[in-house]
């Protein structure tokens, strides 16, 4: 189907396109739409994800949140201009791109990717390359040194983002076999949600937990950044049309049809369970209706959204009660349940719902030669091989940077707070 085109065949579509097509070639009207969506999806980090994070941990930590996804903003730009956009989309092999354009060496103000420049093409990505390291940081909140953080998510952007961005989208194994990860199921939320759960289970519990209570400290902020994730999240799912056309219409109403519907289901989950609703309910539940749309939002029809994001209340929802009440395994945040569950839930349902013959539930319809079940194997594949890879490796820094500069702070720094004794400041002067 030329619908499923667009996010499918962007990678192979930068290697080879001409580096310096006409100027005739640009489409004024894609070009201004991915430029809203680039300052779209950079909104979602700073401040969204910055303030939904900080008003979730306690008043002692919120500067060292906050601080936090803004050093990894700035890292992540720098390291992508240095390589790592060229690891991802330059032409390499089937498991990494090469360095043919690092220091984005042959990007000129006339260099295109389709129609769009490619300065706007490299921006846009760039944007997904910061927001999913800084979703790993509500893993280890409250308890991981600076410069620890620093080290390790700049490794991971490397060893983990990078390859796995080419092998989706820059013409890499998975793409090739088929899958359908229209913004970033595998590539952003299942990298990133299993990350998180092996620095929550390397880094261990914050102290007290789960026996002291460690509510957050300013539902306002968490509500504001929230607000802001929902609307930043129409350019990251409606962007990677990477046209204003119809696909990227349908993208945002999937989307947004999603988050209602996680936020919905979340809150009745908790009525049910404890007898009233609650604002962070509320709002966590949208979060995970958007994370699990997110690879079939290109792909699927309004109504298979709103079953996608109230499949996503319930399944992450009970994920997360799983997690922190049963197992007891301190992801301060919630990014395993939310983002990797929902993540890899998603990618697995875009293989049901893009179906073209279920009815009121039918999608775009399949590539050439696929069915429900080969299509429905390659998500399964997909979710299986970035998630593992992200794992084994997640490990491997974790162990490494530990080595070399120790992870976690002390258990006198941890009660002081991070503010003080990582930033010799404080978020809140009372």
């Amino acid at each position: 189907m030329n619908k499923l085109l667009p996010r499918l065949g962007f990678g192979l579509l930068l290697m080879t396109t001409a580096q310096a097509a006409l100027a005739d070639d640009l489409n004024s009207g894609n070009t201004a739409w991915i430029l809203t969506s680039t300052a779209l999806v950079l909104f979602m980090t700073l401040p969204g994800l910055a303030l939904f994070y900080g008003g979730l941990v306690r008043t002692k930590n919120v500067l060292s949140v906050l601080m936090q996804c803004f050093a990894i903003t700035c890292v992540v730009s720098v390291l992508w201009l240095v390589g790592v956009y060229s690891m991802a989309f330059a032409e390499g092999n089937d498991l990494v791109g090469g360095l043919s354009n690092a220091f984005m060496a042959n990007l000129q103000q006339d260099s295109m990717v389709g129609d769009l420049p490619e300065s706007v093409f490299a921006m846009f990505q760039l944007t997904f390359a910061i927001i999913t390291p800084a979703l790993i940081v509500g893993a280890f909140a409250e308890r991981m040194r600076f410069a620890s953080m620093l080290l390790f998510s700049a490794l991971w952007l490397v060893v983990v983002y990078g390859p796995v961005t080419h092998w989706v989208w820059g013409g890499g194994w998975l793409q090739q076999m088929g899958l359908l990860d229209f913004a970033g199921g595998t590539v952003v939320h299942v990298t990133a949600g299993v990350a998180a759960l092996v620095c929550a289970l390397y880094l261990g519990p914050r102290k007290g937990f789960p026996k002291t209570p460690m509510p957050p400290h300013n539902m306002t902020m968490v509500f504001t950044g929230a607000a802001m994730l929902w609307v930043g999240w129409f350019g990251f799912n409606g962007g990677s049309a990477l046209a204003a056309n119809g696909d990227a219409g349908m993208a945002m109403l999937v989307t947004h049809m999603s988050a209602a519907a996680g936020a919905l289901t979340w809150m009745a989950c908790e009525w049910y369970k404890f007898g009233r609703p609650s604002a962070l309910g509320a709002v966590t539940g949208m979060v995970a209706g958007l994370g699990t749309i997110t690879p079939a939002s290109g792909f699927v029809g309004p109504a298979a959204g709103l079953a996608i994001g109230m499949m996503a209340g319930i399944v992450c929802f009970n994920m997360t009660m799983l997690l922190k009440q049963k197992l007891h395994i301190d992801d301060s945040l919630d990014v395993f349940p939310v983002h990797g569950i929902g993540g890899a839930l998603g990618t697995i349902l875009a293989g049901i719902f893009a179906s073209s013959s279920l009815g009121i539930f039918s999608g775009q319809g399949y590539n050439e030669g696929m069915n429900m079940a080969s299509q429905l194997q390659v998500q399964v594949i997909g979710v299986l091989a970035t998630g593992l890879y992200a794992g084994v490796c997640t490990l491997i820094l974790l162990k490494l940077v530990d080595s070399l500069v120790g992870l976690r702070v002390s258990p006198d720094q941890e009660t002081e707070g991070l503010d003080i004794n990582q930033h010799n400041e404080r978020g809140y002067d009372l």
